[in-house]
């Protein structure tokens, strides 16, 4: 594609992109679902208290310690468990409420609705990664079986995750459409999958995580991959390792960073009896939220990436091989490390390189 033609291709991509992102805007806002109850919360406490006040009754008032109650104002409740119980109000729990049903719903939907409609729009501007050349019809070995099975549990998991942290967060959009009954076990089923999948998905991250780890470290090709923003516009094919720039900034971004966040924000809300307080469930709810927006939306990144944005990589993935042109354009350091036969170049268990044009399909 040639500068003029993308020129003349993003005034219409990007002016769709907006008006698709309009449309959709009022239907993020909604996702805040809002509650009545936000502000008499307050009103309510103080009611209470007042009413302790001007008792006159013989009981002791909540305020003394001989009622064996206890009020917290603010935040802190003690332990979670027995000695709540000994908690009458909380207006912490009113103000976290009302930050995650409405800014947070609100910004999070926002990301969600908007990544999408910014990808559809750079597909429409820029369009796939090209091959240089036909086909060579010879293949070589990318990713191992092991290497593939780690690679899609980690995914499968996530994409549960996703599914039904959507659910919980702005599943009450559909009871105008399926009713409150139907939600309900929606919403149920969605938390149990959630809570379940949770620790399996950290250990598939970890095995991730060292599986392809050395593989992930930069290199000095990489900055100037990155200062071309990967040839993705401009269609140029930059050098790269057996990864290139932009997958080593989602292996340590994504996978690495947010999956930390995700797991130990995970744990604290999964595992609520280890001694933690309410107000450190709050703050790692509204964390897990903030993490769960920026790894979905990243990872949809890798998805368009991995499928429309370059052609040929989702078979690596899914079958293991790969052509050689594929892999001689895209990773061209990598492809010319196996040509040469530099150790550990290939993956582990495949055999050397040994040019053999006669025999299409041949894996290395």
């Amino acid at each position: 594609m040639t500068p003029i033609d993308l020129l003349r291709r993003l005034p219409f991509a990007a002016l769709l992109a907006l008006l698709c992102a309009l449309l959709l805007l009022p239907s993020a806002g909604r996702a805040e679902v809002p509650n009545k109850d936000a502000v008499p919360a307050y009103a309510e406490e103080q009611t209470i208290m007042q009413a302790e006040h001007d008792s006159t009754a013989r009981s002791p008032g909540w305020g003394s310690a001989a009622s064996g109650k206890v009020h917290v104002d603010r935040h802190f409740l003690g332990q979670y468990g027995a000695s709540e119980g000994n908690v009458i109000l909380q207006r912490g729990g009113n103000s976290w409420r009302v930050l995650r049903n409405g800014p947070m719903a609100t910004l999070s939907g926002t990301v969600l609705l908007v990544v999408p409609l910014l990808l559809f729009g750079f597909y429409l501007m820029a369009g796939p990664a090209r091959v240089e050349h036909r086909e060579s019809g010879r293949r070589i070995l990318r990713f191992t079986a092991w290497e593939r099975l780690v690679h899609w549990a980690t995914a499968i998991s996530f994409l549960l995750l996703a599914i039904t942290g959507l659910l919980i967060m702005f599943g009450k959009l559909l009871i105008p459409l399926i009713g409150n009954a139907a939600f309900a076990w929606l919403a149920i089923i969605s938390k149990y999958v959630h809570n379940f999948i949770g620790p399996l998905f950290i250990v598939c991250s970890v095995i991730m995580f060292f599986t392809f780890l050395n593989r992930n470290v930069f290199r000095r090709w990489d900055w100037d991959w990155i200062r071309q923003g990967g040839g993705l516009v401009s269609h140029k094919h930059i050098p790269a390792d057996y990864f290139n720039a932009g997958e080593k900034i989602w292996f340590w971004g994504g996978v690495v960073l947010l999956g930390l966040l995700m797991s130990v924000t995970g744990l604290v809300l999964d595992f609520v009896t280890v001694g933690q307080t309410r107000y450190v469930l709050q703050i790692a709810n509204i964390l897990h939220i903030v993490g769960a927006t920026l790894y979905i939306a990243a990872s949809l990144g890798h998805i368009y990436i991995g499928t429309l944005g370059t052609p040929g990589a989702y078979e690596g993935m899914r079958h293991g091989t790969v052509d050689e042109e594929w892999a001689r354009t895209h990773h061209e350091i990598w492809y010319q490390k196996v040509i040469d036969g530099t150790p550990g170049a290939a993956p582990p268990g495949s055999g050397p390189y040994t040019p053999d044009p006669a025999s299409p399909g041949r894996t290395l």
